[in-house]
């Protein structure tokens, strides 16, 4: 049941709404001024504050702020008998989610209330998700080689300056992309994925820039492309060494003015977004065998980050045994499973030459195959065949 509090010096407009309110389902504390409100506010959990504005001591613009100071999550519906457009415009600028004028339509504050506890919820789902999707792309471990990438991404993040992340495949040279994305100033922005060693050499540009309907057999309808997509946002070009050189021509046109193209049209469409490349290649023998542009090397690269192996920090295993320890065991549904300490020098004895990624495919098979606990014998059993 949603609760709500009710703010407001008139006795007749508190009981009325209550009276209302509490027909509809909902649960309903009253508040006889600012101050009271306030305080039953920081003590309880509401979904919806319903606020007068003019009353004695304490006004509703000054509990909006007040509340705004300590969360910004919980819908607050500002009702007034002195309406006027601007108490409105001012309301709805510090935060409030509606105002409604006295006499109250009730029928319009039922809706509102409604669409308030929706928009409670949707931020609610909202904030889980991207809980959820930061753990999916924390970067774990302590080690020396790891703290240099995690400083220079705390240093990176904040600018737009373009970065190329280089390493071998499954270091996790996503999770620098998207560290980068997170704590800049773009991370309530797109953040648009493209693997170019995934698009066949023909579709690249189609797929960068968009195309026009015709522009080719299969263009049945227009298409807005993955640059036009992350607009204001992030653009993450993984694999960008795969990338054909017509493609690259057109990359480096976009950096240079800020401006792309749609395949098929002669139009130039202005787009602001932040590069960030990445890379399993040696791009300096790209260049010299004429697979890779050296003016988009010296584009994409105003900031180098070079993801260490798993091999070169492997003291950071503990932690990442636990990390995903919890993660599959949760994604399973089972309890967590118990590590020894010789599983966790077995596992450091391993050549992982596939990285993080090899890394939990492993453990996820130790925790699927062995009891409550994961032992060093048991390392040897399940986990030594496939390492080199």
């Amino acid at each position: 049941m949603s609760r709500i509090l009710v703010i407001d010096d008139e006795q007749s407009i508190r009981n009325s709404l209550k009276e209302v309110l509490e027909y509809e389902k909902y649960e309903v504390d009253l508040a006889t001024e600012g101050q009271e409100g306030l305080e039953m506010f920081e003590k309880n959990q509401y979904d919806v504050v319903l606020c007068d504005i003019k009353m004695p001591k304490m006004d509703g613009i000054e509990v909006l702020e007040e509340i705004f100071g300590q969360t910004t999550d919980v819908p607050i519906i500002m009702i007034s008998g002195h309406g006027n457009i601007d108490t409105a415009v001012e309301s709805i600028k510090k935060g409030a989610y509606d105002f409604i004028e006295k006499p109250l339509d009730l029928n319009r504050l039922l809706i509102t209330i409604k669409n308030a506890l929706e928009k409670g919820s949707l931020v609610t789902e909202t904030r889980a998700l991207k809980k959820k999707v930061s753990k999916k792309y924390e970067m774990v471990g302590e080690s020396k080689a790891l703290l240099r990438v995690k400083d220079m991404i705390e240093r990176v993040a904040p600018t737009d300056a373009k970065v190329l992340i280089t390493g071998d495949n499954g270091t996790g040279k996503e999770l620098v992309a998207r560290q980068l994305h997170e704590k800049s100033s773009r991370a309530n922005q797109p953040f648009i994925e493209v693997n170019c060693a995934a698009i066949p050499s023909e579709l690249i540009e189609s797929e960068l820039f968009g195309h026009e309907k015709g522009s080719f057999t299969s263009a049945h309808k227009q298409r807005i492309g993955k640059f036009e997509q992350a607009q204001n946002g992030t653009i993450f070009l993984d694999e960008i060494g795969d990338m054909s050189l017509p493609a690259q021509a057109k990359v480096l046109r976009a950096l240079q003015e800020n401006q792309i193209s749609r395949v098929g049209s002669n139009k130039d469409i202005d787009v602001d977004v932040r590069v960030i490349a990445a890379t399993n290649k040696n791009i300096k023998e790209e260049i010299d065998n004429h697979n890779f542009r050296e003016d988009l090397y010296h584009r994409i690269s105003v900031i180098l980050i070079p993801v260490p192996s798993l091999n070169e920090r492997k003291e950071d295993i503990p932690l990442l045994a636990d990390h995903f320890n919890i993660r599959i065991c949760d994604e399973y549904g089972m309890s967590k499973k118990e590590i020894t300490k010789d599983a966790i020098k077995e596992l450091q004895k391993i050549n992982w030459t596939g990285n993080i990624r090899e890394f939990r495919n492993v453990l996820e098979r130790l925790i699927i195959l062995c009891e409550k606990k994961i032992t060093g014998t048991d390392v040897i059993s399940f986990a030594h065949p496939i390492s080199k």
